[in-house]
């Protein structure tokens, strides 16, 4: 089964060796060097459980271009086309004691820049003076997410754990779920390694019980345009030539 076969059947899939060692060893040096001078700032998150930056290339554009590196380009065009764009990027650090964990659930917010009026939107809330709401469903289903691995990730440092064919049917209320509904994978992923996942998958995460850290970027992409004046908040275009 081939990558997008994969990811339309099952929901996601695990590529390794994207990210040279070189190249991992760089972002990891560029977010800890800016990283910590920048702590104050609204989309820094810091907690004994977590360190996140939201609006990853916003805060760093340099990572840019060892991110869109030769193989990721290649993957995005051969599965998905030339006509998407990043909607959302964040850094998480899940530091090596972390007793942070998160349960089951979908995506189904995305990051836009003002709050307006219209059929579909729904559930709109403010973190940190960024908006999000939950859009129409064929907007989600039109999304899909990378997440690019910096620490090789294993069940026992919270590798995401997700219910296989999950996001097929669609929205799904949480009081109707049931992870007893469908097969559960553990997505161990390697450092350079990459996880794409669709946003209705249902997914979760454990404990960190190993005492590893686990560094993801989480890049989340879209093809669709909002209507009505209504913009993606964080929207980068890429060039995958």
């Amino acid at each position: 089964m081939n990558v997008i076969d994969e990811i339309n059947s099952e929901g996601f899939t695990i590529i390794e060796n994207v990210y040279s060692a070189d190249e991992i060893d760089k972002l990891i040096s560029n977010i800890e060097n800016v990283g910590i001078q920048n702590q104050h700032k609204n989309t820094y998150r810091k907690s004994d459980d977590l360190f996140a930056v939201r609006q990853f290339f916003n805060e760093f554009p340099q990572a840019l271009e060892i991110v869109f590196n030769s193989s990721l380009k290649q993957i995005i065009k051969t599965n998905f086309g030339d006509n998407y764009f990043v909607t959302k990027s964040i850094y998480f650090d899940k530091p090596e004691k972390s007793n942070w964990f998160v349960s089951y659930h979908q995506d189904l917010t995305i990051s836009v820049n003002q709050k307006l009026e219209l059929d579909g939107f729904e559930n709109w809330t403010v973190k940190q003076n960024q908006f999000a709401v939950q859009p129409p469903e064929n907007i989600l289903k039109n999304c899909f997410t990378i997440r690019i691995h910096l620490d090789n990730t294993s069940k026992e440092n919270g590798a995401l754990k997700v219910i296989n064919k999950s996001h097929s049917k669609g929205i799904v209320r949480l009081d109707n779920f049931t992870s007893k509904t469908g097969n559960e994978s553990i997505c161990e992923v390697e450092k350079g390694g990459i996880m794409i996942m669709k946003p209705l998958l249902f997914h979760a995460s454990n404990k960190t019980t190993n005492n590893e850290r686990r560094r993801v970027i989480h890049i989340e992409f879209c093809n669709q345009q909002l209507p009505n004046g209504l913009n993606w908040n964080e929207k980068v275009e890429f060039n995958l030539n």
